[in-house]
């Protein structure tokens, strides 16, 4: 489905993506696992086209995006769950789901107001507090509702970026079982995610990103049980 060759991404003069080359296949969880200023969250950056690759392709369905505006990426069935939620916290749960729905404003509305509705049964909580203002959310259900916006996009692909990040050990179990929902119900979907041994616990394969370069690729079950791996570079004792 997804698939970059040979990604460099500068930021001004500075080389962050230095011949990234990766791929996920429908119907995988794949996650992209590295350390601060790795190169993760530039990545996904790149695959949405905020960023432009100085050199390689990004492929979705053999068809190069590489060059397109974002919201063109984005109606070819990709969506993004932020790092830190960035959710508005001045509009309500309802409205910033709505938000999540922005590209496809021409779907009739009955379509729309189904989507929600599949939103708050798999968020009961985000139901319960419909017409609440996202900045007064737990950091939680604050997370909950970055993917329920996300998912109002009908995503084929779900980019989700550090989707543990400052969650409770509780919470981050609660949102990987939703990430294998979501899944399960046909969302291929590639994670970044610091926390290794959760993000490969769910996942098919993993990427190790190091300093911009892809430095090791495998099935998550092998890199989970490689001593070597786990030591270099999944920050395991």
């Amino acid at each position: 489905m997804l698939k970059l060759t040979d990604v460099v991404t500068h930021y001004g003069p500075m080389r962050v993506l230095k011949s990234v080359t990766l791929e996920v296949r429908t119907g995988e969880i794949v996650c992209l696992l590295g350390g601060n200023a790795s190169g993760k969250s530039t990545t996904m950056k790149t695959i949405l086209g905020v960023v432009r690759p100085t050199a390689g392709r990004v492929e979705l369905d053999g068809e190069r995006i590489d060059g397109l505006p974002t919201e063109s990426i984005v109606r070819r069935g990709i969506s993004l769950v932020p790092e830190a939620r960035r959710i508005f916290a001045r509009m309500t749960v309802w409205e910033n789901l709505a938000m999540g729905a922005f590209t496809r404003q021409k779907a009739p509305a009955g379509d729309l107001a189904d989507d929600v509705e599949r939103v708050y049964t798999l968020f009961p909580r985000l139901g319960e507090r419909r017409t609440q203002l996202g900045g007064t959310l737990s950091g939680g259900e604050q997370q909950m509702l970055a993917i329920g916006r996300a998912l109002m996009a009908r995503p084929r692909l779900l980019l989700m970026d550090e989707p543990s990040m400052g969650l409770a050990p509780v919470l981050v179990d609660h949102v990987f079982d939703i990430i294998q929902a979501i899944n399960r119900a046909g969302t291929t979907i590639l994670v970044v995610e610091q926390n290794a041994p959760v993000a490969l616990s769910v996942a098919s394969r993993g990427y190790v990103l190091q300093n911009g370069r892809i430095v090791v690729h495998d099935t998550a079950r092998t890199l989970l049980a490689t001593d070597h791996i786990r030591r270099a570079y999944l920050g395991e004792d």
